[in-house]
């Protein structure tokens, strides 16, 4: 029997909290990443599209298209022991160290339509160095879309996390 909502705000918050907590996109989103974080190459494939778009503001003002950017960052990370997003931090480790990282998903907002899902959130990524902790963050939105039954991210954009000047 279909569940009888009492008002349209109740409805509402519903809605809000089932964009929020989509398990199966959750899940998927937090392996994809961890794939970068680890230079997992094979698995960074499984979950991206070779089509894939994107943005990355500090690297460029322009899209990026496709895997080979990501390949080469990836391959360049692991054989040099570093995490992407804390790549600066490795400097001064003894050959083969490099810091401990991990990172997290502040402000995280799933949006779901059937076989397309959109992922918002502010990306920490934090390094133990030999200065102490640091944290790098920026915004992030990744477009995954169901193909053949799998999950790929289809589209990522990053922005500054921090107040960017506004023309006026």
């Amino acid at each position: 029997m279909p569940r009888v909502w009492r008002s349209a705000e109740a409805l509402r918050a519903h809605r809000l909290d089932s964009m929020s907590h989509d398990p199966e996109i959750h899940a998927f989103l937090l392996r994809h990443l961890q794939s970068v974080q680890e230079n997992d190459l094979e698995t960074y494939h499984a979950t991206t599209s070779p089509e894939l778009t994107l943005y990355e503001w500090w690297v460029t003002p322009h899209r990026l298209d496709g895997l080979p950017f990501h390949d080469f960052m990836i391959t360049e990370n692991k054989r040099r022991g570093s995490v992407f997003g804390a790549e600066s931090q490795a400097e001064g480790f003894p050959a083969g160290g490099s810091p401990h990282t991990r990172f997290d998903l502040a402000n995280l907002h799933i949006q779901r339509y059937g076989d397309t899902a959109i992922a918002s959130y502010t990306l920490l990524t934090s390094a133990g160095t030999l200065q102490g902790v640091t944290v790098a963050a920026h915004n992030e939105s990744r477009v995954m879309v169901k193909i053949d039954g799998e999950w790929q991210v289809v589209h990522v954009h990053k922005s500054p996390a921090w107040q960017a000047p506004h023309i006026a």
